[in-house]
């Protein structure tokens, strides 16, 4: 398995990508790196460690994507930065897979430029993976299209779900809208109409959930708008991280505040784990013509190492052909006026 990661992309970048790459060569024996970036940089970070030389390779990119930089200049612009020549080495079968912690809109982009979608998908979506209190599930779209159409929803909920067969090996998914109550009648024009669509899917629709029970694991795939989804997620992380610094704060000023937080250390430890995103490493662009892990700007090795594992897991179960399967299964359920608009727009 060879995946291309993106060596400049992120906050710290390239030293916790070359970790991150240098980890995984040394934990997993089946993947090779590609790292893409410039090339004196990405040496420099890896002469001081020790990997199996075979497995790491460097293919020079003379320029980096900056985060201000907007996608289409991007694409047009910096056709030698390291987010193209990444997803050019997919493109070119030279790469199973891409990561990349950079400019997530701009690898969006160039995702979709250079790999275009899987048959039948008329919007990519990302897909996140967020812990409950039964075990994680997925939320779709969490950030790449701020506004849906109602069969936009469908084919998310259908990603979800091919998502949650594939990788969480869960057979039959509970898949559930995001709305503002559980009623079918809630919501706004959006959700009432995806609401009709997912009920003809041959999906395990349980219908709609309600933002206070997200976290329950009463649904296994949560579909929302990307502008939604988005809002959904960094709330969720921000929470989380302040959960856990005032559970500290409030443990400590009690008298006996320092022996009860070495009890409960372990405990605030799993909590952390849980809920900390370098444990999940990136989150897939489902319905692109490939495999594309987008990552957090603030990726630490850790979260680049289980990237770089996600991006092998999806590329080995090609969950990209299992998405373009569902779609076409349920091409009768989608409206016509996906392809339509599609045809228009070429």
């Amino acid at each position: 398995m060879r995946i291309a990661l993106d060596a400049m992309g992120g906050d710290h970048a390239p030293a916790v990508n070359v970790e991150g790459a240098v980890e995984t060569v040394n934990e997993f024996d089946h993947i090779e790196l590609i790292l893409v970036g410039d090339e004196s940089l990405i040496r420099r970070e890896l002469d001081s460690k020790r990997y199996p030389l075979n497995r790491i390779a460097i293919r020079h990119a003379s320029q980096v994507v900056r985060m201000d930089e907007s996608p289409s200049v991007a694409i047009r612009k910096k056709k030698d930065s390291s987010i193209r020549r990444a997803v050019e080495l997919v493109r070119a079968g030279e790469a199973d897979a891409f990561v990349s912690a950079g400019h997530s809109g701009v690898a969006m982009a160039t995702a979709l430029f250079l790999l275009g979608t899987s048959k039948g998908v008329d919007r990519p979506a990302i897909a996140a993976m967020m812990p409950t209190l039964k075990g994680p599930f997925v939320l779709i779209d969490a950030g790449a299209n701020v506004d849906c159409r109602p069969e936009n929803l469908l084919q998310f909920a259908l990603m979800g779900n091919a998502y949650c067969r594939s990788i969480l090996e869960k057979p039959k998914p509970k898949v559930a809208l995001l709305s503002i109550g559980e009623e079918d009648t809630k919501g706004n024009e959006l959700t009432k109409e995806a609401f009709k669509f997912l009920k003809e899917a041959d999906i395990n629709f349980t219908g709609n959930i309600d933002g206070k029970d997200i976290f329950t694991g009463n649904a296994d795939v949560i579909v929302c708008d990307g502008f939604i989804g988005n809002v959904v997620l960094k709330t969720s992380e921000g929470l989380a991280d302040a959960i856990i610094k005032m559970l500290k704060r409030e443990i400590i000023d009690l008298t006996t505040g320092r022996v009860g937080y070495l009890l409960m250390k372990p405990a605030l430890k799993n909590f952390k784990k849980k809920t900390d995103y370098d444990e999940y490493g990136g989150a897939p662009l489902l319905g692109i013509n490939g495999t594309c892990i987008i990552s957090h700007g603030r990726s630490t090795a850790k979260a680049i190492r289980n990237a770089i594992r996600v991006a092998s897991d999806f590329s080995e179960k090609k969950v990209y052909e299992i998405i373009a399967s569902e779609i076409e299964k349920h091409k009768t359920v989608i409206p016509t006026q996906v392809g339509i608009q599609r045809k228009d727009k070429e």
